[in-house]
């Protein structure tokens, strides 16, 4: 039986749709991560899942049931919020447990429970301070505690670290991945940074305007992105998107006169002088050598060294590309090169509709 089901999800705030008709099902101990920019009804269904706004059509079943109409504490959810939300006037220990002393939970068993995820959690030794005496870091790990003392069927995760810096949002990523390595509990994860969602998750939702574009693993949406959008959502730097126009059954990309050999699969789909978009990664490039067939001529304008690696961006006709290249690549701002890569790094897309071939 899965541990989550969405069937048909839709929501309409006024002549607005919001979601335009969700279906997914998650498995017990799947860590699921709904990836989008703002606005595209991420927050929404999670919301819907929690019970904190019912859908206008549809089902949501956890543990096989049907939970629309149900109050959220009902459910058997747990959910962490973008804002920690903490009392104030409340030890660290009363945060963490003021969800069970509402349900009348013993006293004793409500140490022993803050107690075990404090350990988890490693903050034992702040159970006795208030949330003005915590750095952000360590009050996002209590209202993952809080949380945590549910035991619950499903957690839910609202953009948990994004009023993290840099650093923290790091180090939060690898407790909230061997926590859920540790419990194995159905995870259900909001946010826009899809470092985040490479990271955590053991399938993406890629979401725009209410819709799912692509379910899949990590590594699915990476290697095989289904859409335009997808490729261009997913990837740091950006996928390089080139224009290009299938000609003797090769793909020719404007302004250049390389010829690409289509793969098989997009070459039996494709038909003559159709327009394409040719993604290519910009880790898949690298300086050409001599005599490299498959090769972009462009002239190179911005070279940014991040230290570990040479970012560089440059001009095919009039069509930009990035390159990630080794920090001693030795290329210079108005310097023409040639950049290889091969075809099988090449990603086919229909211009007209987005998708892959």
């Amino acid at each position: 039986m899965s541990a989550l089901d969405i069937i048909g999800v839709r929501k309409r705030y006024g002549t607005v749709d919001t979601l335009k008709g969700i279906d997914l099902s998650l498995e017990s101990g799947e860590f699921l991560v709904l990836l989008g920019p703002s606005g595209c009804g991420k927050s929404t269904l999670l919301n819907i899942i929690a019970g904190l706004a019912e859908p206008t059509a549809g089902d949501v079943h956890i543990d096989g049931r049907s939970v629309v109409g149900v109050h959220p504490k009902d459910r058997d959810i747990a959910m962490v919020f973008q804002s920690y939300a903490l009392y104030p006037n409340l030890t660290v220990a009363r945060n963490i447990g003021f969800a069970l002393e509402m349900r009348k939970v013993p006293a004793a068993e409500r140490a022993e429970a803050v107690k075990k995820a404090a350990k988890i959690l490693q903050i034992e030794n702040l159970l006795e301070r208030r949330p003005s005496e915590l750095s952000g870091g360590q009050r996002q790990r209590v209202a993952i505690g809080r949380a945590l003392v549910r035991n619950p069927q499903v957690f839910l995760f609202d953009e948990p670290l994004s009023n993290l810096d840099a650093k923290l949002r790091m180090e939060m990523r690898t407790e909230l991945k061997r926590l859920h390595q540790m419990l194995g509990t159905t995870v259900v994860y909001v946010t826009h940074d899809q470092i985040e969602a490479m990271t955590l998750a053991t399938r993406i939702a890629v979401m725009r305007n209410g819709q799912i574009e692509q379910l899949a693993t990590p590594a699915e949406i990476y290697e095989r992105p289904a859409t335009l959008y997808v490729a261009g959502f997913v990837g740091s730097p950006s996928m390089n998107m080139l224009d290009a126009r299938i000609e003797g059954g090769m793909a020719r990309v404007e302004g250049s006169e390389v010829a690409i050999p289509l793969p098989v699969e997009a070459a039996a789909k494709g038909k003559p002088d159709q327009n394409l978009v040719l993604g290519i990664r910009p880790e898949n490039l690298r300086l050409a050598s001599d005599g490299e067939v498959l090769a972009l001529e462009a002239a190179v304008d911005v070279v940014e060294l991040t230290g570990p690696e040479l970012v560089v961006n440059a001009m095919v006709g009039a069509q930009r590309i990035t390159a990630t290249l080794p920090p001693k690549s030795g290329i210079e701002v108005g310097s023409p090169r040639r950049f290889g890569f091969d075809a099988g790094a090449v990603h086919v897309f229909d211009k007209e509709t987005g998708k892959r071939l």
